[in-house]
């Protein structure tokens, strides 16, 4: 069973990691807890994880004008891990592109 979805590459979690060479992101299943996310982390990456941050995100509301009239949705609601590996230790996201 999978803990995590996949790795968080944006702009903003590139800044986090630029300033913090140690701290990378994964979105994750909304039921894990911070230990599943750390062994799974460290299974398939081969670091040393010294911290967890898990932040919960809820799903908005959203309406667009179409010429078709009103279209209401709602976007997903996530969980975003913030994994700190030991100095030293880092994960390459493009290795297998």
């Amino acid at each position: 069973m999978r803990i995590i979805i996949k790795p968080l590459v944006t702009e903003k979690m590139t800044a986090v990691t630029d300033k913090m060479n140690n701290r990378f992101g994964f979105i994750v299943r909304p039921d894990a807890n911070k230990l599943e996310i750390k062994k799974e982390v460290e299974a398939l990456y081969n670091v040393t994880v010294l911290d967890v941050n898990t932040i919960r995100y809820a799903g908005k509301s959203k309406a667009r004008y179409t010429k078709a009239g009103l279209i209401n949705g709602r976007t997903n609601a996530y969980k975003k891990a913030i994994v700190t590996l030991k100095e030293g230790d880092t994960i390459d996201f493009y290795s297998n592109i």
